[in-house]
């Protein structure tokens, strides 16, 4: 079966960031400011809180045909009935991953190096998130930004479609683009601001502008 997925606005929650108006409220809000796939990301938190978190993410997206992806927890993901995974090059294979939540489900993996985006085929993997692009406060112990030429790079070595991460505003969607990737992931440029539905319409507009 083909999955079906858009990388083109990929929101990453977070919790510290998301905490005004909770994780979910910033999902539903963001999503109808144009998202196209959500990712639950909260290394606080037990399974048991990952799955309550996740199940009421899933009801809020029910009938938007946006994913809801996972980050880490194959067991919450299963449990949750989300699209998909999201692995990181710390965490379990991404053949191990695989064989947790079978066929069907979309799996995502972090690639930071050559290295790493050479085992990120089509045979396991979906999609690669790739960066960090610029620094990023969400994620302190990131490794060396790679910047827009290290996107480039790390694109045309990737087998699977590609989104930039790490540090990715408005200002940032048209290099990242140019660099090859099919969409840009972003935490704080929505779970940081006050409008989060407002923010999401701004980074789509740019988005189309760089389409064009």
């Amino acid at each position: 079966m083909k999955k079906s997925f858009d990388l083109s606005l990929y929101l990453v929650l977070d919790p510290d960031l998301c905490q005004a108006i909770g994780m979910v409220e910033t999902a539903r809000l963001a999503v109808s400011g144009g998202v196209t796939m959500v990712q639950l990301r909260d290394k606080h938190v037990d399974t048991g809180r990952m799955i309550e978190t996740g199940r009421a993410l899933k009801a809020t997206l029910a009938g938007s045909g946006v994913p809801l992806i996972v980050n880490d927890d194959a067991e919450a993901a299963i449990a949750i009935g989300a699209e998909g995974l999201h692995v990181g090059q710390d965490d379990i294979s991404a053949e191990a991953a695989r064989a947790l939540i079978g066929p069907d489900m979309i799996l995502g993996l972090s690639v930071q190096t050559g290295k790493e985006a050479i085992p990120a085929d089509a045979v396991f993997v979906d999609y690669a998130g790739i960066g960090p692009v610029f620094p990023t406060s969400t994620k302190p112990e990131h490794a060396p930004a790679i910047g827009f030429e290290g996107l480039r790079k790390l694109v045309g070595i990737s087998s699977v479609p590609s989104v930039a991460i790490g540090g990715i505003k408005a200002e940032h969607v048209a290099p990242a683009l140019a660099a090859g990737a099919a969409g840009v992931a972003v935490v704080s440029a929505i779970c940081g601001e006050p409008d989060p539905k407002a923010a999401a319409e701004h980074l789509m507009r740019e988005i189309r502008k760089a389409r064009r």
